[in-house]
């Protein structure tokens, strides 16, 4: 029995209907931006993974940190103790936000990093004995599959059948320097009843790679802070370099008060999620009353192994060699944007900093269950390549270690695709 129908046999993949689906490609080995099947093709990773890989699979250096701290502490309970990995990894990200972000919460992943800033907040009003239970966020939203990150997600077929479970949440327009005027009118409204504005910055990812205007977001989020209003920003996939800075708050005039982070954290290696938050959500929890304690935890909550993973990612991030690599990818996707957007088959071309998309035209119009999707999937997996498109969205997240010659087969492959005849 081969690997695939081993898989098939017990595993239940994510965004999978499995009645349907092909059987997975078996993965027995990644190095760099490569991973190869078992009967030995490789592929260009080209969405890093679900946009986690930064620096390649299998990275060398990682892999040497992790095994050392392996070999002296690989877990302990966070509660009560603590370890040099959390402390140090702390420390260093930190002094890459925005200065007013100064306690790191840690969690599991992006979904839970979340959960527990939409905890902070509710819980930052509850503490000083007022009632702010209202929650605004993006149309099309997407922070994550659990009740409080589907919650303050858009509206979806993938929430449906939790519909009636999910909290109330007041959702806007991204911002426009058209629709500005109209957002503060709509938030002044309710502002006294919303505990926090919970926000994907600059690119939507999971709603088709949507892009707004960091000026615009700025504005918004300015008058938000003179109505009380907090602000979470999640940097679950802007994160860590993406948006072709280290953050998608280096391009702000605003300080959030609580900022989320996962996927690329750990370069990809781990799972684990991060919030931070201001010393004024901090310190609303300090009390001699022990009821006003944040009670949010998670068993592998700061792993040592993980937090090393972090460490190393960042240290690799920070890197000359690795910043010159992030500059090249933007600079050569904004290259291929001009050849895209002369295509007869394209629209909608955008792109923030590593992150390149584009509509391809259909009658089906834009949605994740456009068919064309499937297809374009099929094609780029025969020729090497992995892309991930969300319905008729086409989208490159290449890992930071990707070649100039690999980008170049994966921009020619694109053209070729989209060149092919269609039924």
């Amino acid at each position: 029995m081969n690997l695939q129908q081993r898989d098939k046999r017990v595993n239940w993949h994510p965004y999978t209907q499995m009645k349907t689906a092909e059987d997975a490609v078996p993965i027995v080995k990644g190095k760099g931006v490569y991973l190869f099947d078992d009967e030995g093709k490789q592929y260009i990773d080209a969405v890093s993974s679900w946009w986690v890989t930064l620096h390649g699979h299998a990275h060398p250096y990682i892999a040497q940190k992790v095994s050392e701290q392996l070999h002296t502490l690989e877990q302990v309970i966070f509660a009560g103790f603590t370890h040099e990995p959390a402390i140090q990894l702390s420390e260093n990200l930190l002094q890459l936000l925005p200065d007013n972000q100064e306690k790191v919460f840690y969690s599991d992943n992006g979904s839970t990093a979340v959960e527990v800033a939409l905890k902070m907040c509710i819980q930052f009003a509850y503490n000083q004995g007022k009632e702010k239970t209202k929650i605004l966020a993006f149309k099309d939203a997407y922070h994550g599959d659990t009740f409080g990150a589907m919650s303050v997600s858009g509206r979806s077929v993938w929430t449906k059948p939790f519909g009636e479970m999910l909290f109330d949440v007041v959702f806007i327009d991204t911002p426009t320097s058209d629709n500005l005027e109209n957002l503060k009118s709509q938030i002044k409204d309710i502002a006294d009843e919303i505990a926090c504005f919970i926000y994907e910055p600059l690119v939507q990812g999971a709603a088709g790679m949507l892009m707004h205007h960091p000026e615009d977001l700025s504005e918004l989020m300015k008058f938000c802070k003179e109505q009380n209003i907090l602000l979470i920003q999640d940097e679950v996939f802007t994160g860590f370099g993406r948006t072709g800075k280290l953050f998608a708050a280096d391009y702000l005039t605003e300080k959030p008060d609580i900022m989320c982070f996962s996927k690329g954290l750990t370069g990809g290696t781990m799972p684990m999620g991060i919030t931070t938050s201001s010393s004024e959500i901090f310190n609303a929890f300090l009390s001699e009353d022990k009821y006003k304690t944040l009670f949010h935890g998670h068993s592998f909550t700061a792993n040592p192994l993980a937090c090393t993973a972090a460490l190393t990612s960042m240290e690799l991030l920070l890197s000359k060699e690795t910043q010159e690599k992030i500059n090249l990818i933007h600079e050569k996707h904004k290259e291929f944007s001009k050849t895209l957007q002369q295509h007869s088959r394209v629209e909608n071309v955008r792109q923030t900093g590593t992150i390149l998309a584009w509509d391809f035209k259909t009658e089906q119009g834009t949605s994740y269950f456009n068919t064309i999707g499937k297809f374009f999937y099929k094609e780029f997996l025969h020729r090497g390549i992995i892309m991930r498109p969300l319905g008729n969205v086409m989208y490159l997240v290449p890992p930071y270690c990707i070649a100039s010659e690999d980008l170049d087969y994966i921009y020619d492959t694109v053209l070729q695709v989209l060149d092919m005849k269609f039924d």
